[in-house]
């Protein structure tokens, strides 16, 4: 197990491979350890990304480093996983550029039933704190798990909102967990592992590097079913979040503001060219996710009479083992093609049996 977990961390660190290269390498070798001990012969045969690659893997020196890592794990009670452990999150997972790695630390709660990222501004104005911390009181009755980043501002503001409101809070670091950036927060992330986790795809050393956060942004998208722009400037971290979500098939949700403030900009922006829902309260989040829908406990019975094919029933029945899955584990669980697993969803969908989540995901309504 330990020398899978170093041809892991290993692979993560090779340099120019990135995260789609290295998922390209597992799905053709099978895992990371099969990468690094494979033959030449065998690598010939990989259609991408070809001999380059190959060299990079083949010279890489940096095992020492990677037991190192382990150690400092080891030490600090920090989990790594991996894109294709049963523990990686699935949301994320289904990114195409999710990172092959993760570390983290705490109570790792990524399948929570429902994940809001908030992210805006790091020059967060009184408007915006009031805006953050009502809306996470008001959404408090669902007992969303909160994703933030844990700078200056916003994400802060967030992070503590939630911890007054009972919930659970995770923070995205752009760094490794050996140091906590700004360090003015500090405490603030000792308070979040007591009901949260903190989580980075860097390994311990690395520092806030200014292009680290970019890549932070996107795990933070990944993680969550839903983003909340609370105050954002035309440029900057929050709009790279709100476009990647975007870009996931996340919801996004902008709270507007009046056109001269600098700091609304950037949410009117989202919400003029339709990449955000213009969002005046909890009851908006809750209705355009259909999380204020409950649930019927005579529901089954009503279902009863509808009338399901034998591969309908199949992927119901696969569905009723869980409290939601993705088309992906569908397929795998099921034995059912992409496609006739889509059409039956879909149909499925059409007659009230289940129900689309954000992130390609589906849901069991009701059993026949």
């Amino acid at each position: 197990m330990q020398e899978d977990i170093i041809y892991q961390l290993s692979l993560s660190m090779v340099p120019g491979v990135g995260p789609v290269t290295a998922r390209q390498l597992i799905r053709h070798f099978g895992s990371a350890t099969r990468i690094f001990t494979a033959t030449t012969d065998h690598w010939l045969s990989v259609p991408h990304p070809g001999k380059k690659v190959m060299m990079a893997i083949k010279n890489f020196r940096g095992f020492q480093q990677a037991e190192k890592e382990l150690l400092f794990m080891e030490r600090w009670g920090i989990k790594s996983l991996f894109i294709t452990d049963g523990t990686y999150p699935e949301r994320l997972r289904h990114c195409p550029d999710a990172p092959i790695l993760l570390y983290t630390k705490g109570k790792f709660l990524t399948e929570h039933p429902r994940v809001i990222a908030v992210v805006g501004s790091r020059r967060m104005t009184s408007y915006g704190a009031d805006r953050c911390r009502e809306i996470i009181a008001d959404l408090s009755h669902l007992h969303p798990l909160i994703i933030s980043g844990l700078a200056h501002g916003v994400d802060a503001c967030a992070h503590r909102a939630a911890l007054e409101n009972g919930l659970p809070t995770a923070a995205v670091l752009g760094h490794g967990l050996d140091r906590i950036y700004p360090a003015i927060n500090r405490k603030l992330a000792r308070m979040i592992l007591d009901n949260g986790f903190l989580i980075s795809e860097f390994p311990s050393g690395s520092i806030a590097g200014k292009d680290h956060f970019p890549r932070r942004n996107r795990i933070i998208a990944g993680l969550c079913d839903a983003i909340i722009v609370i105050e954002a400037a035309v440029t900057g971290g929050a709009l790279i979040t709100a476009n990647l979500g975007s870009g996931y098939n996340r919801d996004v949700f902008a709270f507007p503001g009046r056109t001269t403030d600098k700091y609304s900009q950037g949410c009117n922006k989202l919400i003029r060219i339709n990449k955000a829902h213009l969002l005046e309260s909890a009851a908006d989040i809750s209705y355009i996710m259909n999380w204020n829908l409950e649930k019927n406990p005579n529901s089954k019975q009503k279902m009863l009479f509808i009338d399901l094919t034998e591969q309908e029933k199949q992927v119901a029945d696969f569905l009723k083992t869980r409290n939601e899955s993705s088309i992906d584990n569908i397929v795998r669980g099921t034995g059912l093609s992409l496609p006739v697993s889509t059409s039956i969803l879909l149909e499925l969908e059409f007659k009230g049996v289940v129900r689309t989540l954000p992130g390609k995901r589906y849901q069991l309504l009701a059993t026949n």
